[in-house]
């Protein structure tokens, strides 16, 4: 770990190398010191599931201090927005910030603390934040590049990140005490999240551990204030919703009754609509004989089966009345900076409503992360994360694509749309 902080460091001395791609438009801006900033937007997607008309943001520090409607249009502005779609920054729930393409062209995974490694985890943080995703949950590990994106070292989205994970191997994953015990020293080591594999792969067997040790780890997890992801297809997916756990990531071959249950205990689904095995087979080149995957081509056309069974799922789920289904798109190597493309497969192939889709993404996921209060609104005392959208995407949700502003904090990353006006 103390490796991979000093090559962090060394990137905020190289931040050319951190944002290779930037321009004017994209150069953060910084406000002065107690300057009150106000934005101008004649759309507002509040992120709660309310759209807004004529509206003025007001921004103190990286707070907004006040939302007023009905707002006096010749009234000075700093940022003109309007005449695009206005809205809270997006959260993704589930994504893998460090996994990258090595010097060989070839998945990484996580990768080792080298320079080049850092350099591209780096990367993958720049480009999710100019794709509009200003807080994103990591489940595996990146406390060094969490804590340089907290501190102003180097720009990024805000991160919430695991350390190790639970892996599921029956008894070998080892007694309720032991897990307990393997669950204090993740919150020791910096974790904000405790990421669990309940299940094999998307169409592999059953739950990998017993009901007794989920019910240790969600535990032990609550008490120390970490949330449990756990990584769960078919039965592993009753079994965690039984253990209390947070949330269910993936969730393939749940049940109705099954989905029913989390309802009703309040369990997040994070499942994916189509971005992660879009990327897979787009760049299975990449991903062929790596870690974890098939080792040839042919095995990558499993993937492209399992595509329309995740429709089917994500379709299914949004069914059930009261079940609360955040954004995730478990983006690895090859989609980070894509993450919007998820919208677009859950509104077009899943039949997800579109102001559905941005609140999973706003409110909701702010909800499921236990930061409703901090995120995930555009409402006074919350932070400044603001972006904006050249198009509606509740009447076009390819608009997703088209983000011109982001605003995390208070801080302006990106203003393509140059609507700056002086004072």
């Amino acid at each position: 770990m103390r490796s991979a902080k000093i090559i962090l460091c060394n990137l905020v001395i190289l931040g050319a190398c951190v944002m290779p791609h930037s321009t004017p438009s994209q150069t953060p801006v910084r406000p002065a010191s107690g300057k009150r900033i106000v934005i101008a937007a004649s759309t507002v997607l509040d992120g709660k599931g309310r759209e807004l008309h004529n509206v003025r943001i007001v921004i103190e520090g990286s707070k907004i201090v006040a939302v007023e409607t009905k707002a006096d249009a010749k009234a000075e502005v700093d940022y003109d927005l309007r005449g695009l779609t206005v809205l809270p920054g997006w959260i993704d729930a589930h994504v893998h910030i460090t996994w990258s393409f090595g010097a060989d062209g070839k998945n990484a995974n996580e990768g080792a603390a080298t320079p080049e490694a850092a350099y591209r985890a780096a990367s993958n943080a720049w480009v999710t934040l100019m794709a509009g995703f200003t807080t994103v949950q990591n489940v595996g590990s990146a406390v060094a590049l969490r804590d340089a994106i907290a501190k102003g070292a180097l720009p990024g989205p805000r991160i919430l990140t695991g350390v190790e994970a639970i892996a599921g191997r029956g008894e070998q994953s080892g007694t309720p005490e032991e897990i307990r015990a393997f669950v204090r020293k993740q919150k020791a080591a910096g974790a904000d999240l405790l990421k669990i594999f309940a299940a094999g792969g998307m169409l592999q067997g059953s739950k990998t551990l017993s009901q007794e040790q989920l019910n240790a780890a969600c535990d032990e997890a609550k008490k120390l204030g970490l949330r449990t992801l756990v990584h769960a297809y078919r039965d592993a997916v009753p079994a965690a919703t039984l253990a209390g756990c947070t949330q269910i990531e993936h969730g393939l071959g749940a049940t109705d009754d099954d989905l029913e249950l989390m309802a009703a205990r309040g369990t997040y689904l994070d499942p994916q609509g189509g971005l992660l095995l879009e990327n897979y087979i787009l760049n299975k080149d990449k991903y062929v004989g790596t870690p974890f995957y098939p080792t040839t081509l042919e095995g990558f056309r499993t993937m492209e089966k399992i595509l329309p069974m995740s429709h089917e799922f994500v379709r299914r789920a949004t069914k059930i009345q009261g079940l609360k289904i955040v954004f995730g798109t478990d983006a690895v190597a090859g989609a980070h900076g894509r993450n919007a493309e998820e919208f677009i497969d859950r509104v077009r192939d899943c039949g997800v409503d579109p102001m559905a889709a941005m609140v999973s993404a706003n409110s909701l996921g702010a909800e499921a992360l236990g930061m409703s209060d901090q995120i995930g609104s555009i409402a006074p005392g919350l932070e400044a994360d603001i972006i904006a959208l050249d198009g509606n995407p509740l009447k076009d949700i390819t608009a997703v694509r088209r983000v011109v502003f982001v605003m995390q904090g208070g801080v302006v990353y990106k203003n393509a749309a140059r609507r700056t006006i002086p004072r």
